[in-house]
């Protein structure tokens, strides 16, 4: 995590440093000594957090945060000898908000707050970028020889052919695996490695060791604190979609593009 330390009294950067050099994974990129120095450095080291003191020559740290746009903003831990200011740092959307002195396990609890916050808008931006993917899936025309647009199974002594297009998601349940086609749902024995091979490799991913969907059904996904996912689809189905199959979902929304 990239941090830029702003304060206009030298010993209390000095102490700040020393405290933040005990925080694993933060890197200081940057000093500053004013708010005008400070409104560029954001600009130009785009960090992740800024440690900001509020009383500072040129403009103070209000001032400073006015003159970042939302989508450069960092994450903002106010650091102040006053605390009447603190109702008007949340206002400003501060993530926190330390009162000089402060010691070691104040500032952590701090940086641990942007690190979960920096890890959600990570989250978030990944999953912005799969539904950018997925809005612009188009049709993908494969020889008859590579790809049949029926899945022809046996069920209840009957034969179905099923299409493809007609898949909702596929679910392993024991030696068995169950097609969901709309309405309709057939439970098959079969292995979910064996029809991951049979499926259209562009248009089918695994998003689960037991759960194989269609893209085309993906409404959308939402990120959960765990660093999975929620994949919703336009049934109103939800589906777990575990860390280990994601870069799966991701690689084939980009072929398909």
């Amino acid at each position: 995590m990239r941090a830029v330390v702003a304060d206009d009294e030298r010993l209390a950067r000095e102490k700040l440093l020393i405290l933040l050099n005990s925080e694993p994974q933060v890197q200081v990129v940057a000093e500053c000594q004013n708010g005008k120095q400070t409104v560029s450095t954001i600009r130009n080291f785009r960090p992740d957090l800024v440690l900001l003191d509020i009383q500072m020559p040129e403009l103070d740290g209000f001032e400073v945060l006015d003159k970042i746009p939302p989508e450069e903003m960092p994450a903002v831990v106010f650091t102040s000898a006053y605390d009447q200011y603190a109702i008007r740092a949340f206002e400003a959307n501060a993530l926190d908000y330390l009162l000089k002195p402060f010691d070691q396990e104040r500032l952590h609890h701090a940086v641990e707050r942007a690190r979960s916050e920096l890890r959600k808008s990570r989250e978030s931006e990944l999953t912005h970028r799969i539904l950018s993917l997925l809005s612009q899936v188009r049709p993908v025309t494969i020889p008859a020889s590579q790809y049949r647009n029926r899945l022809v199974i046996k069920v209840n002594g009957r034969v179905v052919f099923l299409d493809m297009d007609s898949i909702d998601w596929v679910e392993a349940a024991a030696n068995y695996v169950r097609l969901n086609a709309g309405k309709e749902s057939y439970l098959v024995r079969d292995k979910i490695s064996s029809l991951c091979e049979r499926l259209d490799a562009t248009h089918f991913v695994r998003i689960h060791r037991s759960v194989i969907v269609n893209v085309r059904k993906i409404k959308e996904l939402i990120p959960t604190n765990s660093g999975e996912y929620v994949v919703v689809l336009k049934n109103g189905k939800e589906l777990s979609c575990s860390r280990g199959y994601r870069t799966g979902l991701r690689e084939i929304v980009e072929q398909s593009c």
